[in-house]
Order: structure tokens, then C-alpha cells, then sequence
């Protein structure tokens, strides 16, 4: 137990250090990228440093295999430099057992990831994109979807104006089924409604069938000047692309909401199937990162006096973003529909655990 907990200790010194080596490059690198992308806005380094700090725990979600496997690289090989392992293997504790403590402390990171981590970077990457599109576009544009159905905010120079509908088709043109637009002037005052039973997002334009507009100006009666219009057209900085890339961006829901976005989704007549994937790789996160700290200790778990170790550290960490390539791999594959939901998402930490296993299980043997 006491060894264990030393083991422990190692691998978060290491795990800590190195996090925060890349949580500095990080933020500097992001920094760079914000006062590019954002010079022709003129923001202040208040207003950049912010979209960047917003931008930190997501970056940090998806490093953290990177993060686990060089920390395991790090103990073992501080381990094996200091005969420590070998004094360890002498006690006749096998390098296996001596892998118990960083496994279970992979299995606690994964699981503060999932439980604390990614519902942080999911509303954090909201508030980044929100911030972005305002400092762009002086409004910018949202969408939400409800048990109510489809909610959209498009903005312009002239105002914003809100859509709402009660459902959706998804073909070779987007379109909204019982739909109303309420559009805004800029101090914030409804100009107009407009009620359609059906709207098609067409060249920039929504192609409303069957509307009815309602003027809602100060001292106007709505219903006496409404207008009837059989066809109308009503500009939009919307596309359909835009749309569609807002709603495959799991990254920006957390893993409480996604359950309940599904079923909202489904019932507003789109796919779901990558967010049932995602949801399916965040929950398996925990033995990925395990499978990180096998890979990293089958490498690495060896006297310094066999040679090799800069091959054995090379080694480790191409196999590891091998093995995250082909997670990332079978997750499109999944959204794709041509696997299994279960098996894109839990196969390859299965697979890269049992392959690191015989790894150590040969090492062992030898």
C-alpha cells in the first residue's frame, strides 16, 4: 500500500508539471491565434485574453491522453533511471501489480473529466462562440432545440429576429414546419410578426408559404393591417451548412443535457446518432485514458541498462495517437452510421487495453 501510494504520488507530480507546461504553451499559442483572428475588431487584451481563457478547458478535455501518457512515460522511465523498478520487481511485486496505482488514478481523471471537465468545456465553448459571433457580426446568430421545437436567432445590421418551429424536414433544402418570426429593431422593440406553415431556406434567403404578417409599430392595430402573402421572401445571414455544423458541435453540450437534446432532436425529425456516439465516448473516456497509462508502461517499464529508451518513448506515444486516431476513426464511422453506436465508442479503449495488456504480459515474460 505504502508503494502504491508512492506510485501515486510520482504520477500526479508528473501528470501536474507536464499539464501545466502545456496549459502555459496553450494559453500563449491561443492568445496569438485570438489577436489574429480577431484584428481587424480592434478588442482590447482584456476581451482576447478572456476568448482564450474560455477556450483552455476544451483544449485541455481533448489533451488529456496526451497529458496521461507522457506522465506514465515520465514515472517509468524516472523509475527505471533510479533502479527503483528493479528493487520493486525484487520484493517479487510484478510490473503489472506495480501499474495498479497510475491505472486508478487514470480511472479518477477520466471520470472528473466526464463529470466535472467536459459540462466546464461545454459552457465555456458556448460562451466562446457567443462572445466570437457578437464581436463579428454585432448580434450573431443561435440555435436551440426543445420539446417545444426548433429555436433559431439570426442577426443583421438592421436587428435580430427570432424563428421558431414546430418541427423539421432536412432534404436537399432545410425546412420548418408552423413557423413564426418575430423580428427585433435594434433598441430591442418588435417590428413585426410573421406566422407561415412552411419555410425553406433557399439562396439566403427563407421562402415562407402561406404567411401572414402582423406590424407590431406603436399606435398600429396588428390583426386590421395584417398582410396575407401566398409566397414571401425574407433575408437571412443563415445557410444551411451553418446550421447543420451548429447542431453536430457536441462538444458544446455537457453529458447532463445530452439525454434530454437526443430525445428533443429526434422528435424534431433529425439525426442523433452523433450525439448518441458522443455521449457513448465521453462515458468510455476513463478507459481510454487507462489504456493510455498500459500503453505508456509497456514501453517504458524496462532497465535503463537494456538501451532503447529514446526508441521505447517514441514508440509509446506513436502508438498511443495511433490508438487515438482509430477512436476518432470509429466515432465517424458510428455518426456515419456504418457501426454499432456501443462498439464505435467502447471497442477501441477495450482494444488498445487487452493489446497493451499482451504487450506487458510478453515484457513480463521475458
Amino acid at each position: 500500500m505504502i508503494l502504491d501510494r508512492y506510485f501515486a504520488r510520482r504520477f500526479m507530480q508528473s501528470f501536474l508539471v507536464i499539464g501545466g507546461i502545456f496549459l502555459t504553451l496553450l494559453i500563449l499559442i491561443d492568445l496569438i491565434e485570438q489577436v489574429r483572428r480577431f484584428d481587424s475588431e480592434n478588442l482590447s487584451f482584456g476581451r482576447l485574453l478572456h476568448l482564450t481563457l474560455l477556450n483552455t478547458p476544451a483544449a485541455i478535455s481533448e489533451m488529456l491522453p496526451l497529458l496521461v501518457i507522457l506522465s506514465t512515460i515520465a514515472l517509468f522511465v524516472g523509475l527505471a533511471r533510479s533502479s527503483e523498478l528493479v528493487v520493486t520487481r525484487a520484493t517479487g511485486r510484478s510490473g503489472i501489480r506495480a501499474l495498479l496505482a497510475p491505472v486508478m488514478l487514470a480511472l479518477g481523471i477520466g471520470a472528473l473529466a466526464v463529470a466535472l471537465l467536459n459540462p466546464i468545456a461545454a459552457a465555456t465553448s458556448e460562451e466562446y462562440k457567443r462572445l466570437a459571433d457578437t464581436y463579428r457580426n454585432k448580434g450573431g446568430s443561435t440555435l436551440s432545440i426543445s420539446s417545444e421545437g426548433l429555436w433559431l436567432r439570426q442577426g443583421s445590421q438592421n436587428g435580430q429576429s427570432v424563428i421558431h418551429a414546430r418541427g423539421t424536414s432536412n432534404g436537399d433544402t432545410l425546412k420548418l414546419d408552423r413557423v413564426t418570426m418575430i423580428t427585433f429593431a435594434q433598441d430591442g422593440k418588435p417590428t413585426r410578426q410573421i406566422d407561415a406553415e412552411l419555410a425553406e431556406l433557399k439562396g439566403g434567403n427563407w421562402v415562407l408559404h402561406n404567411a401572414k404578417i402582423w406590424p407590431l409599430e406603436d399606435g398600429v392595430n396588428p390583426e386590421i393591417n395584417a398582410v396575407e402573402h401566398r409566397q414571401l421572401e425574407v433575408p437571412t445571414t443563415l445557410t444551411r451548412q451553418r446550421i447543420l455544423d451548429t447542431l453536430g458541435q457536441q462538444d458544446s453540450v455537457s453529458v447532463y443535457d445530452l439525454p434530454q437534446l437526443i430525445r428533443d432532436l429526434r422528435e424534431a425529425g433529425f439525426s442523433t446518432k452523433q450525439y448518441e456516439v458522443w455521449l457513448q465516448v465521453q462515458l468510455a473516456r476513463p478507459l481510454f485514458l487507462v489504456a493510455m497509462v498500459m500503453i505508456g508502461a509497456a514501453f517504458t517499464m524496462r532497465h535503463v541498462r537494456f538501451g532503447g529508451t529514446g526508441i521505447a518513448v517514441l514508440s509509446a506515444v506513436l502508438l498511443g495517437f495511433s490508438i487515438y486516431f482509430v477512436r476518432n476513426f470509429a466515432q465517424i464511422l458510428g455518426e456515419n452510421g456504418q457501426l454499432p453506436i456501443f462498439v464505435a465508442a467502447w471497442a477501441p479503449p477495450f482494444a488498445a487495453i487487452l493489446l497493451s495488456l499482451g504487450l506487458l504480459l510478453h515484457a513480463e515474460d521475458g
